[in-house]
């Protein structure tokens, strides 16, 4: 074949092209689930979309991507076409999830480089079966299709104007008879040969849309007419022999013979025969036979539905597909692996880091230094480098839409299998997350909303018992605040049993002995379900009841520096709440010392400094410690002895109070001095170090030194 037919460079554009539309696909038929049926629009959509990965996927060869695709595009063909009124829709959407999550797979499998081995038959003959069921089914008022339906062309083809540099060639192609998808194979010869072609048509003609011009090309060859201005041997080239292309004729004739269309000499009907063994009488009355008979006119070429219809063009240039209406303006997009992004990404917080080391490099300290011309530039640097943070931040952030589309359907596939009705809804699904946190929150998330499906719905029987509506509802809510992103998991269902809980904690050995129940919060309570191997399910099902999953969804959460919050009412609902980093690159942050080491906080959570005085600080028996500002009473945390450090000041007096306000709740927090505000690189804490409660991460400073990123959130739980 062609070398300019290079299917490893389309590969990326493939999967991409591809998964674009699948992911459409995918939310076009569950936003519709719950309906009578698809409308006309979607019919005609879901169409062009397996129509154009049918076409794709058998010019790269994945044949069986390429045959599932097929039959479902017989489907909504036979339903664009017959608009048959006894469809059954939930079956329909589970047919087209179905063929989704195949062509999926065997895309995954490509992105991983394995082999595309997914056997599609038994779901092409369910396919089957359920277009024989729709088509025998119809009922009186639907419109049964014909054999062949087939659409006129809006544009007609125009043969190209030759020149005399124009030659004029008749090819014959044979493929070995082992030789699968015939027709695929002959269109990518017509694709490898279209950059010469100045004129090119071909018989058979609907290759792409008709499965069965594959047993015609086997049987009888396909036979291409081609004007270009190259040699034979040029076009041989281009063609190829290989391991499925047995033989290729090619044949040099004038421009009449051209004009007679696909007769290669093999037409028995457009040679003279001169009868030698018939009488007289008998060959007169068969000349006598034939006049009598009506002239037969050609027959229309038929155009199938997909197929492209050539434009009259100069000899030379391209070749252009006909469309209904122009090309508008597109943007302008481009795709970009992102493991590119983050090497970008690392690089500019390098930049960062170099930014701060220039501009506290001691050297710049010396008395009666002029550094006017210095600063000027050092301002102009640092605007540079924030636009620049800012540019590749907004292309990293994704808004959460696919994801939450993936737990629709999570839900969709769940509750058919247990048999629960469910409502799902999707609450800020626009707001936008950095592409790494949405990476690591993926698995956590279904596994809470799976939880919510399996445990916290009840049963339409347990509903049903209850003043609750029979069908039940799962939302999935985000939101940003303060630098955090949350997503809330919040269903109707029957809530967690607190005193379960407890007994089952009790068992393990997880409370105090000298301590009751009653001590414990409701928060406290809840979190037990978080531990390795808890679980209060007495059966286990396919989706829970092993005491997996809680564990692990909080160690993901954990280690992106994000928390999770369960709240809970019993007969009511349960919320399960993802506090999550907005990204996990640069943020503004406020320096600050206590002791000898460094801290740093995010900018957005301080609400303000104060500077007090010792008469405003209350101090409780039990050594708690509270601050009135304002007529306001605030608990007052001192960074010093949270973390056991030396040599930090004692008095208050002598310190900076920041106030943090976090999920509606303040605390004031003690510190020696603050060093100012700076733009710092998030690290994540190395895995030697243990986890410590309040710290989210570290960074590194402009003189070298280590500061530790402190959690808020962390701090008042």
């Amino acid at each position: 074949m062609a070398e300019e037919f290079n299917t490893e460079g389309m590969l990326d554009i493939y999967l991409f092209e591809n998964g674009q539309l699948l992911e459409r696909l995918q939310e076009m038929v569950l936003d519709q689930k719950d309906a009578d049926g698809f409308d006309e629009d979607s019919i005609n959509e879901i169409f062009r979309t397996m129509h154009t990965i049918k076409g794709s996927s058998g010019i790269m060869m994945f044949d069986n991507i390429t045959a599932i695709a097929h039959k479902l595009e017989d489907i909504f063909f036979y339903l664009r076409e017959s608009h048959p009124d006894n469809v059954p829709h939930l079956q329909l959407v589970e047919h087209v999830l179905e063929v989704e999550d195949f062509i999926s797979g065997e895309m995954e499998k490509i992105r991983n480089g394995d082999t595309v081995d997914g056997d599609p038959k038994d779901i092409i003959k369910d396919l089957d079966a359920f277009l024989d069921q729709i088509k025998n089914g119809a009922g009186a008022g639907a419109k049964q299709a014909p054999e062949n339906v087939h659409e006129e062309p809006k544009q007609f083809y125009i043969a190209p104007v030759a020149t005399e540099a124009s030659r004029f060639y008749k090819v014959y192609v044979n493929f070995s008879p082992d030789t699968g998808m015939a027709n695929i194979r002959a269109y990518k010869i017509v694709y490898a040969m279209k950059e010469i072609a100045e004129d090119l048509l071909y018989s058979p003609e609907d290759i792409l849309s008709d499965e069965s011009s594959a047993e015609v090309i086997m049987k009888e060859g396909f036979k291409i007419l081609l004007q270009a201005q190259c040699t034979e041997e040029e076009i041989r080239n281009i063609i190829g022999i290989g391991y499925d292309i047995k033989k290729v004729d090619v044949y040099e004739c004038s421009a009449n013979e051209f004009l007679q269309g696909f007769n290669f000499g093999d037409d028995q009907g457009s040679q003279q025969v001169i009868d030698l063994e018939s009488s007289v009488e008998e060959i007169e009355a068969k000349a006598e036979q034939k006049e009598g008979e009506p002239e037969k006119k050609p027959e229309k070429p038929q155009i199938a539905p997909g197929d492209f219809v050539i434009k009259s063009k100069e000899p030379g240039k391209q070749k252009k597909l006909a469309k209904d209406k122009p090309k508008g303006h597109k943007d302008a997009f481009i795709s970009v692996n992102v493991s590119k992004m983050d090497q970008l990404m690392d690089l500019i917080g390098e930049l960062v880091i170099s930014e701060s080391v220039v501009l506290q490099n001691p050297d710049l300290k010396v008395p009666g230094l002029n550094l006017t011309n210095f600063n000027k530039a050092a301002a102009q640097m640092a605007k540079i480098s924030t636009d620049l943070q800012n540019v590749i931040m907004s292309m990293r952030m994704m808004p959460l839409t696919n994801l939450f589309q993936k737990m629709n359907r999570t839900v969709f596939d769940i509750s058919r299998k247990l048999g629960k009705n469910i409502d799902f809804e999707q609450v800020g699904e626009h707001t936008e997350v950095d592409k790494n946190i949405i990476d690591n929150i993926s698995d956590p998330l279904m596994h809470l909303v799976r939880n919510a499906v399996d445990h916290g719905v009840e049963t339409k029987e347990e509903r049903a018992q209850t003043t609750k509506s029979e069908r039940a509802k799962i939302t999935l809510s985000a939101r940003t605040e303060a630098g955090k992103v949350w997503i809330s998991v919040t269903d109707d269902g029957k809530g967690l049993d607190r005193n379960k809980i407890l007994a089952k904690a009790r068992k393990k050995g997880l409370l105090d002995d000298d301590k009751p129940d009653s001590a414990y919060s409701d928060k406290e309570v809840f979190q037990f379900i978080t531990l390795p191997g808890f679980s209060t399910n007495e059966q286990v099902t396919e989706y829970s009841g092993r005491g997996v999953g809680m564990d692990v969804v909080v160690q993901n959460i954990q280690s992106i520096g994000g928390a999770l919050e369960i709240d809970s009412v019993a007969g009511e609902g349960s919320t399960f709440t993802l506090k999550i980093p907005l990204t996990l690159a640069i943020i503004d942050g406020i320096v600050m010392e206590t002791g000898t080491s460094s801290f740093v906080v995010e900018t957005g959570v301080i609400k303000e400094f104060v500077s007090v005085k010792e008469d405003m600080m209350i101090h409780e028996p039990n050594g708690d410690e509270y601050i009135m500002i304002r007529g306001e009473c605030y608990p007052v945390l001192r960074l010093g002895e949270w973390y056991g450090l030396k040599e930090y000041r004692k008095s208050v007096e002598e310190g900076m109070m920041l106030i943090f306000e976090v999920e509606n709740k303040t605390i004031c927090l003690f510190v020696d001095r603050l060093i100012g505000k700076q733009e710092i690189v998030v690290k994540p804490i190395p895995s030697y170090v243990k986890k410590v409660k309040g710290l989210s991460g570290c960074t590194q400073l402009g003189d070298g030194s280590i500061a530790l990123i402190i959690d808020p959130v962390g701090l008042i739980e």
